[in-house]
């Protein structure tokens, strides 16, 4: 029988656990949320495009609680905290390997050299399954994009592209991944090795790079600060693969401490977990 009270909190960082948007954070937001996952039966998961490095960093920056594991690096890195150890799983460096066909990030480099417009990242943002380009935010992203994936084709080189712009910095971003080294693949291995059924998980995301999880069959939660097209697209992406029933969008009149950033969180926690509710409820009533 399924043990209702176990959680494996899986949750994006930026915009979503951290309250670096545009709208505001209710004061004690955070401060509930880490008390909520120092329950015992609470299994913490931050999913984030973060390097460990900047993970530790936004941990110590924001009063984070120390998660028990940690998707990284766009997904190409799983990490189990021990005592404050960052431990690399390598068993999920096996699992991507395959896409890659043996080919290095060094070879995927050299494939695609002769694109000028792509400039290499900094050696702290690579790593053995990530590639890391920055490139002119007016570049032609769809041109580029087809002749990338042509080039890795002919090498039988099965990868994703993930896209992105640094608003501040005004650059545009392009990691090249193994094609399952994804936020899904990552929590459903996590699952697999853990041993928790769909029923004793929750996701919390804000954008579109969080949508293949916001729509699937994992019980996820979309923060009431993230953008409206956000929003459409969550719900028309789960629509379309049955899933709406999985998928639950916080506001800000749900709670008292409203729906953005780790209230949201909250929310959503109460809104699929039940059996949690009450030990919400306490926190709540604290304020």
């Amino acid at each position: 029988m399924m043990n209702p009270h176990r959680l494996l909190l899986c949750t994006d960082l930026d915009r979503t656990l951290i309250p670096n948007g545009d709208q505001a954070e209710h004061p004690v937001a955070r401060r509930h949320f880490s008390e909520f996952c120092r329950l015992p039966e609470v299994v913490l998961v931050y999913v984030t495009g973060r390097h460990q490095s900047l993970v530790k960093q936004a941990i110590q920056r924001y009063a984070l609680p120390e998660p028990d594991f940690a998707i990284t690096d766009v997904g190409t890195q799983i990490y189990r905290i021990v005592d404050g150890e960052w431990l690399a799983m390598g068993l999920w460096g096996e699992e991507i390997a395959s896409d890659w066909q043996g080919k290095s990030r060094e070879q995927i480099q050299e494939y695609l050299s002769p694109m000028i417009e792509l400039s290499l990242q900094e050696a702290s943002k690579q790593n053995r399954f990530k590639l890391s380009y920055y490139l002119p935010v007016d570049a032609d992203k769809e041109r580029l994009n087809g002749g990338i994936e042509d080039c890795l084709r002919q090498k039988g080189v099965d990868a994703s592209l993930v896209w992105s712009i640094d608003e501040p910095e005004n650059i545009g971003l392009l990691d090249v991944l193994p094609r399952n080294a994804t936020k899904l693949h990552g929590i459903q291995f996590l699952q697999r090795q853990l041993g928790y059924r769909q029923g004793e998980m929750i996701f919390a995301g804000d954008s579109g790079n969080d949508l293949p999880v916001l729509g699937s069959a994992i019980r996820s939660v979309l923060v009431a600060n993230a953008s409206a097209e956000v929003k459409r697209q969550a719900q028309q992406f789960a629509a379309q693969h049955g899933q709406s029933g999985s998928l639950y969008l916080a506001t800000e009149t749900n709670s008292r401490l409203g729906g953005n950033y780790a209230a949201g969180i909250l929310q959503g926690i109460g809104y699929f977990a039940p059996e949690f509710r009450d030990r919400l409820k306490q926190l709540e009533l604290s304020l």
